[in-house]
């Protein structure tokens, strides 16, 4: 009786222990219009932030932290960590844009484009908050933005709702946005750079042996070269079974980038929506760091096997929606994130 007694106890305090972890915190925005950001808090700890600064030509949700305070992101190049890479200075925390939008690359802009070469590139201009609405269990940020070109021509209007949830061991992004063709046609052209993308810090890289050069949409070559490996422990995996460097070039429901960092299991993990264009969608996934969701890419991605060339008519909408998944400690199974999918997908 004793012992039943015992492991009835032990069942309780166990599930007492699950519920504690499942428990949404406090999601609450700090809004900082001088440094051109909105701070997101969670339990009160600084998860990430909203940056709208011009001189990164698109907005961002840099840095990103899981429950325990790691920093999962790469810092470079606005706030350079030991030992990082510092290529693709584009790539910064987690963002949205493409490669080819009417002719433009909004994927590569950056301070490092010469000036006499930013005609062929595209910027996201953020326009306004349209609402920060603080939560007990989630929190949720409304903003609005302007797909220009060089001479400040709309191309498409954004508006994208970010809502963001968290509890002792996970943090999550469900980001819906909107864009909306302007005066002119708008063709998002077969191209493998986009759409949703993440840089993550050097721990959770895939070790590599060999440097590499990579060309962007505009034919600029970028050298990647080997580092030291020491305390890289990532890898990926997706819904389809896919691992390691296998994963670039094809399709699946979610992808998960994880390692460990400090001896700390972590993970990003990033879900597509049935709803969305190419879904599912294929995956720019590259072992130096870079994680992205490219539906639009298709021809660049399938080797020519398929082709996308979505287009938008003006006044006509489409809308992404993406959840973003950050745990810590203990790390989703597979069956675990096929079962958020498809929550997600509801």
């Amino acid at each position: 009786m004793i012992r039943i007694l015992k492991t009835m106890s032990l069942a309780v305090f166990q599930l007492f222990l699950f519920a504690a972890a499942s428990a949404q915190r406090e999601v609450r925005f700090v809004q900082d219009d001088k440094a051109q950001k909105v701070d997101v808090m969670i339990d009160g700890k600084l998860f990430t932030s909203y940056l709208y600064k011009s001189d990164i030509d698109k907005p961002v949700l840099y840095p990103l932290h899981t429950a325990s305070g790691t920093l999962v992101t790469r810092g470079f190049p606005l706030n350079s960590q030991p030992n990082e890479r510092t290529d693709h200075p584009h790539h910064i925390g987690l963002w949205f844009n493409y490669g080819d939008v009417n002719g433009l690359d909004f994927w590569n802009n950056s301070y490092a484009i010469k000036p006499e070469d930013k005609p062929k590139f595209g910027s996201i201009r953020h326009r306004r908050i349209v609402k920060t609405e603080n939560g007990k269990d989630k929190g949720t940020l409304v903003v609005e933005a302007d797909w220009v070109d060089s001479k400040g021509n709309v191309l498409l209007k954004e508006q994208t709702a970010f809502t963001f949830r968290g509890n002792a061991n996970s943090r999550t992004i469900e980001r819906v946005g909107t864009l909306t063709a302007q005066k002119e046609r708008v063709s998002f052209k077969d191209n493998k750079e986009g759409v949703l993308g993440v840089r993550v810090s050097r721990e959770l890289e895939i070790p590599s042996d060999k440097p590499e050069i990579y060309t962007d949409a505009q034919g600029v070559p970028t050298k990647v070269a080997v580092l030291n490996n020491e305390g890289v422990t990532g890898t990926f995996l997706t819904s389809e079974g896919k691992t390691g460097n296998d994963v670039w070039g094809t399709r699946g429901k979610w992808c998960m980038m994880y390692g460990k960092k400090k001896g700390e299991p972590v993970a990003i993990t990033i879900v597509d929506h049935p709803s969305n264009p190419g879904y599912p969608t294929y995956w720019h996934a590259r072992g130096y760091g870079l994680f992205a969701a490219n539906p639009l890419g298709q021809e660049a991605l399938s080797g020519g096997k398929e082709k996308l060339n979505y287009s938008l008519d003006p006044g006509k909408s489409v809308t992404f929606r993406y959840q973003v998944i950050i745990n810590n400690g203990t790390l989703p199974t597979p069956a675990q994130l096929n079962t958020a999918a498809t929550a997600f997908g509801k």
